[in-house]
């Protein structure tokens, strides 16, 4: 226990801070998006399984790679919300709540939906490129999968779980859920495991230029102000709060 303690501080420490203000001072009101994502999930599960709703939702929200790729595009952002069929909804609608919380709250809704959303897209045009890779291609598809439901907010979730874990230097969950995916494409090969793998790419691409983007920002404020940054941060404080940080 005294080695796990250090370990789960170090790990997830930083997460814990970045989410126990905002929730201790707004409680659910912190979590706009993310409720409204979950009740329109919710909302769209239940008009699927009705006989005047099933088709609404599939015309709106149902992904196929045979489909032509505008319809595609245009489904794609909706069919986040449809549960995929191989899931039940409580662990669709349990992913989104803890995942999509986390994420709203530490990286604000835009960037959760523009994350999420790119996850779920890579996903989308992944399946088109692995069929027609062929099943004998690396990560490729067979031509069956074409006519397979892609829906669901799997992608989404698992892409900003991994960009929470680097962006938090929650390493070691971060590796770990890159793992899972490995092992359930090896276990279970299928459209949705290797759509997996490709919103995993694609999220580890934005993490690379998102930091390379801080960096540059932080070589542009030293070289500013012809100090480096800690330099310059100290220069602009007055010299009584100079003397008190001594």
């Amino acid at each position: 226990m005294s080695t796990v303690a250090p370990w789960a501080r170090a790990e997830w420490g930083r997460l814990y801070l970045a989410v126990r203000g905002p929730l201790l001072r707004r409680r659910w009101r912190a979590l706009p998006m993310t409720l409204g994502v979950v009740c329109l999930t919710a909302l769209v599960h239940f008009a699927q399984n009705q006989s005047w709703g099933y088709r609404f939702v599939q015309d709106i929200g149902a992904v196929r790679a045979e489909e032509p790729l505008l319809v595609a595009l245009l489904r794609t952002p909706l069919s986040l919300f449809v549960p995929a069929p191989d899931l039940p909804v409580w662990g669709a609608l349990a992913q989104l709540l803890i995942v999509f919380g986390l994420a709203e709250i530490c990286l604000g809704r835009w960037r959760t939906l523009l994350i999420a959303y790119v996850a779920t897209l890579t996903g989308t045009l992944y399946a088109r490129v692995g069929i027609a890779v062929g099943p004998a291609g690396f990560l490729g598809l067979p031509g069956t999968d074409a006519q397979v439901v892609d829906t669901g907010p799997s992608a989404a979730v698992v892409g900003l779980a991994v960009f929470l874990g680097w962006r938090y230097r929650a390493y070691v969950t971060a590796g770990a859920v890159i793992v899972a995916m490995v092992v359930e494409v090896i276990l279970k090969d299928n459209l949705a495991g290797k759509e997996h793998l490709a919103a995993i790419v694609a999220v580890l691409v934005l993490c690379g230029v998102s930091a390379t983007r801080h960096r540059l920002t932080g070589v542009r404020a030293g070289a500013g102000s012809g100090l480096p940054p800690i330099r310059s941060w100290m220069r602009r404080r007055g010299p009584a709060q100079r003397r008190s940080c001594r």
